[in-house]
């Protein structure tokens, strides 16, 4: 699907996504990745999300958003219950959603100027 709100000012928007492809600008990607407005962790190898677990997020947790938006492909699929406390014994929140859902939710959350990151998986 094609994004097509003008999102020049935020850095790492999300301007298109597909099955197994996510777009910022002029870069394509094509496995799992983690943004925030200012990095992108290309090719993150997460667990399958049944067995995910915080150590999986160690790179994201160290850019310190308060809030992390967790794009588990076509369709919602959630986590393990722990993973929820996890984030919150740092105090971080995790929304789950599926990855068109969660592209948009990110893109409207880096225009509010919120401290989000998107862990999606592809």
């Amino acid at each position: 699907m094609q994004i097509n709100r003008e999102e020049g000012s935020v850095s790492n928007a999300i301007t298109a996504y597909a099955a197994g492809e996510i777009r910022m600008r002029d870069r394509v990607f094509r496995s799992s990745l983690i943004a925030t407005r200012d990095a992108v962790i290309a090719e993150w190898k997460p667990a399958p999300v049944e067995q995910l677990a915080i150590h999986d997020f160690g790179r994201l947790l160290e850019l310190t958003p308060d809030v992390v938006i967790l794009g588990t492909g076509p369709k919602q699929r959630m986590p393990p219950a722990e993973l929820f406390a996890s984030f919150a014994s740092h105090g971080i929140g995790l929304e789950v959603m599926d990855t068109g859902a969660a592209c948009r939710t990110y893109n409207l959350l880096l225009a509010e100027y919120r401290e989000v990151a998107v862990a999606l998986i592809v």
